[in-house]
């Protein structure tokens, strides 16, 4: 038999070039479980190799009414086979599992981007929930997407038959067929889920093998459908180019658990936590009460100044002190926080930051808790602020925290975020050999006959001597008033409080930072993005693509808020232009300007989602333009 071969040229070959990264965004009702859909995706894009960064997005209600457009749950992913460090701006594919999570949804997708929906939930019902006049799956209104409909729930519904399940339990696996036809899309291994499947409903195992079945027929659906005329093609995804050694995919906050216990080993102290629940900080108590056999004592207090307080008394007693929560929980441990800058002892204070004031959005992210952290005290209370700007940084964060809070007698103020705290990303284990140790020594020698101890006397660090109660000869007192210099009595002179004030301004204004550096580009030029926290992969992918088109743009990112590098002035004077992107109304810009009298521009965003990397690219060419 004859045959005709066809050499693919160089150029067809790059015509058609793989795709470096997609995006999937899976939404659904509050109920139909997205979020674990969405995390065992990403377990199996980890294991595959690829790059990642998520985004979980879900309502504050515990159970918000069913099939309407407040209780949408969504889970965005970004992964592919170069350096991923957003979760990525306009989705390729859709997922939808109601009408509601359409609506919501699908403005986001890129033109010509892959809706994949449930049309058996897309009932008289649901549309009257979604506020639809017409069924959009046939009217026609999604013409600029790919549209793929699938009866999702029926597909289950005879998937799961045989295991005798009720039509409400049956429901519940159509996630794990939706999850399996998205593995076969983007070509990953069940087998990674199907255990983590049989581990979860050990003690109901008919369960597991309902929603193995479930998984296994998504996946079979892929295979055996004829997808690609359907318009849906499978796509395979190389793994990313990683540095040799052990990766794990963390969270926020785990990765912010795992780096406070890292900074109190570093430290050589136990460590307590003093915790009280509220969303999105909650995570941090969870982690950090499995971590016992490191020396970890977690408690959950009645509320959160019972939480701060307690952790003041550890830290009093010996330990390091950590607490954390969200602004408003901030707001309410504030006097106690005061106490802490009054009586210089070491506390880390995490502050996982949500849309405000008030209660706000309790499950979407904002960046508005710069002014709380740095001015909100009564009295002048100077107090260190650090922030971590993505997941896997959170690590090395929170050791800088504990450094700080312990070598300078003084409660810090981690930042995190919403996006942060819950957002994933794949995270190398470092050595930690290549971490400097900062051992406390406690003050153990008493003051020799007829003197007396002084628990304010200062170092060359303007630090006070800490001590463990009961050490023998060492007997002392602090409180809130005002102490007098040195003895620690109280003092209300006027001239003491002077100075004291002074002194804790000093203490705070002459810790040990490291000059900022330039993150991407040159340290002078017309225009430097400065940004802070969670905004690093948007502003960082922005500048990365100015750049490549010869603008003349820069990046700096803040780890250290206050006190500010000795250097940054001077380092930002050195540009034309100088635009700051938040998530507030300009916070961070407004301390700049403060501080180093430049004429910092706002780039400000507060509805609850993170910068899109073109809103940056967008601002950048208008402030070059100007």
């Amino acid at each position: 038999m004859a045959t005709a071969v066809h050499k693919v040229t160089e150029a067809e070959a790059n015509a058609h070039p793989p795709a470096e990264a997609i995006v999937v965004r899976f939404a659904g009702d509050s109920g139909d479980g997205m979020q674990l859909t969405g995390g065992q995706f990403t377990l199996s894009t980890a294991l595959a190799g690829n790059d990642l960064a998520t985004f979980p997005d879900f309502p504050a209600e515990i159970r918000a009414p069913q099939g309407t457009l407040f209780g949408v749950s969504a889970f965005q992913i970004n992964f592919g086979s170069a350096a991923i460090e957003t979760a990525g701006d306009q989705p390729d594919v859709l997922v939808a599992m109601n009408p509601a999570a359409l609506k919501v949804n699908v403005e986001a997708l890129k033109p010509g981007g892959l809706i994949i929906a449930d049309e058996g939930e897309f009932g008289d019902r649901n549309l009257a929930k979604a506020k639809y006049d017409a069924n959009p799956l046939e009217d026609g209104s999604l013409a600029k997407w790919q549209l793929l409909k699938l009866n999702i729930s029926q597909l289950t519904l005879e998937a799961v038959k045989p295991f005798g399940l009720g039509n409400k339990e049956a429901l519940r696996c159509k996630n794990m067929w939706t999850l399996g036809l998205a593995l076969w899309m983007f070509d990953r291994e069940r087998q990674p889920i199907v255990d983590w499947l049989k581990a979860k409903f050990a003690k109901a195992p008919e369960l597991a093998e309902a929603n193995i079945a479930a998984l296994n027929a998504g996946h079979a659906y892929g295979e055996t459908a004829e997808m690609g005329a359907l318009g849906v093609a499978q796509v395979h995804v190389p793994a990313a180019p990683v540095e040799p050694g052990l990766y794990r995919t963390v969270t926020g906050a785990e990765s912010i658990s795992l780096g406070l216990v890292a900074g109190a080993q570093l430290a050589g102290l136990p460590m307590f936590f003093g915790g009280y629940p509220i969303t999105p900080a909650s995570a941090i108590l969870h982690h950090l009460s499995r971590l016992k056999e490191y020396g970890v004592t977690t408690f959950q207090a009645e509320d959160e100044i019972a939480a701060v307080a307690a952790s003041i008394g550890a830290s009093y007693a010996g330990s390091l002190g950590v607490t954390s929560s969200s602004g408003p929980g901030i707001a309410l441990k504030t006097e106690a926080i005061g106490l802490a800058i009054m009586t210089e002892l070491p506390l880390v204070v995490v502050n996982s930051q949500r849309g405000g004031p008030s209660t706000g959005l309790p499950t979407k992210t904002e960046q508005s808790d710069l002014y709380q952290s740095v001015y909100g005290r009564n009295g002048d209370a100077p107090m260190p602020v650090v922030a971590a700007r993505s997941a896997a940084d959170c690590f090395d964060a929170a050791i800088e925290a504990v450094r700080i809070a312990t070598q300078y007698m003084t409660p810090v103020m981690l930042l995190t975020d919403g996006y942060i705290a819950n957002a994933a990303e794949p995270w190398k284990v470092p050595d930690m050999d290549g971490y400097e140790a900062f051992p406390v020594t406690f003050e153990t020698d008493a003051p020799a006959e007829g003197e007396k101890f002084l628990p304010y006397a200062r170092d060359e660090k303007l630090s006070r001597p800490w001590v463990k109660p009961g050490t023998p000869g060492l007997l002392h007192r602090i409180g809130g008033i005002e102490k007098q210099q040195g003895t620690g009595n109280i003092d209300y002179a006027p001239a003491n409080h002077q100075a004291m004030t002074e002194i804790r301004r000093d203490k705070v204004a002459g810790i040990d930072v490291p000059d900022q550096e330039v993150t991407l580009g040159e340290e002078t030029g017309k225009l430097v993005l400065v940004g802070w926290g969670s905004t690093f992969g948007p502003v960082h992918q922005a500048v990365r693509r100015a750049r490549a088109k010869g603008l003349d743009v820069h990046h700096i990112h803040l780890r250290h808020i206050w006190p500010m590098p000795k250097n940054l002035g001077d380092l930002l004077r050195g540009y034309e232009h100088i635009l700051v992107p938040e998530m507030n109304t300009g916070q961070l810009k407004t301390v700049l300007r403060d501080q180093f009298l430049v004429d910092a521009k706002p780039l400000n965003k507060v509805s609850g989602q993170p910068f899109r990397i073109a809103e940056i690219e967008a601002a950048i060419e208008e402030a070059l333009s100007d």
